[in-house]
């Protein structure tokens, strides 16, 4: 395996945002928003419980209707930040019924509108800055016993914000452990990238592919994949689905998207599973501004 070993994918983040940034106003400086709760440094998203599931566009009212927004976990109590600068509007009530949590803010600016709800602000009105204490999470746990408390993150135009809330394979890197395993049973042999279920994917370098890559041999709803292999690169990405198992792709091209991983462990982060083809460990390529690049 060429010393470049996946350097390409830190490429690829440049050239995906670049793509991106040309479609939003100049004044947006961040390619993500900042931490939006204490304790969740990456704005985790919650998996599912039995009120339902996180990721934007999960089923709501027994199937009947989607969810227009992400959750981001949040404890009860805890600090919450402003993403972005930008201007305060609100209270927002999203329950509309008084209840222990129905409070939030909307905030505009920076080329970005959203509203954060289940929160008490500090203030309803003025200027925030980015990273500003922001207000604190409310007591989701009196109103919903058991769920995983969170923040409603919902953009004004109801488009989704995952890409703008958490680091994934195909926006950044984050999260990933080689050779670990849960109680001592084997090797992890590749590396673990936070995706939320059904995000797109794209390809991290130019090359051939093949497949289909079976990774759990029990056709489940994520035993799925493709290896890419070009340009000096080897790579495996498992728990997609491609557009295709054969034939040329380039780089930045849209590869597949993810499957639903929270169906099939329910409360885990989500995440590809990007393996080199030879087991080398890719976390000293992946980590971000290292290496060389095409």
């Amino acid at each position: 395996m060429s010393a470049l070993s996946l350097v390409a994918l830190v490429s690829l983040v440049s050239t995906v945002f670049a793509k991106q940034l040309d479609t939003h106003p100049p004044q947006q400086q961040h390619r993500h928003w900042a931490q939006i709760c204490s304790g969740n440094p990456t704005n985790r998203i919650r998996g599912c419980d039995r009120y339902g599931c996180g990721q934007f566009g999960a089923d709501r009212h027994s199937g009947k209707g989607k969810h227009v927004g992400v959750d981001v976990i949040c404890a009860d109590g805890a600090t919450v930040y402003a993403p972005f600068s930008g201007q305060l509007s609100g209270p927002i009530r999203f329950f509309h019924n008084g209840n222990a949590i129905d409070d939030g803010v909307q905030i505009q600016g920076s080329g970005y509108c959203v509203k954060l709800v289940c929160i008490h602000p500090i203030r309803y009105q003025g200027q925030i800055r980015r990273g500003q204490q922001l207000g604190r999470m409310l007591p989701m746990q009196k109103v919903f016993p058991g769920i995983i408390s969170h923040i409603h993150v919902e953009n004004c135009d109801h488009s989704d914000p995952t890409h703008l809330l958490t680091p994934g394979l195909t926006r950044d890197f984050s999260n990933y452990v080689f050779g670990s395993r849960r109680n001592g049973k084997g090797k992890h042999t590749g590396v673990d990238v936070i995706c939320s279920d059904g995000a797109t994917v794209y390809a991290p370098f130019s090359g051939e592919l093949s497949g289909p890559i079976k990774f759990f041999h029990n056709g489940n709803a994520i035993d799925d994949g493709v290896q890419i292999r070009g340009s000096g690169f080897c790579v495996k990405l498992l728990c997609i689905h491609p557009i295709r198992y054969n034939g040329r792709i380039s780089k930045g091209q849209i590869l597949g998207r993810m499957l639903p991983m929270q169906r099939v462990f329910p409360g885990i982060t989500s995440h590809i599973h990007v393996e080199n083809c030879d087991r080398s460990d890719p976390t000293s390529n992946l980590e971000r501004g290292k290496g060389q690049r095409e």
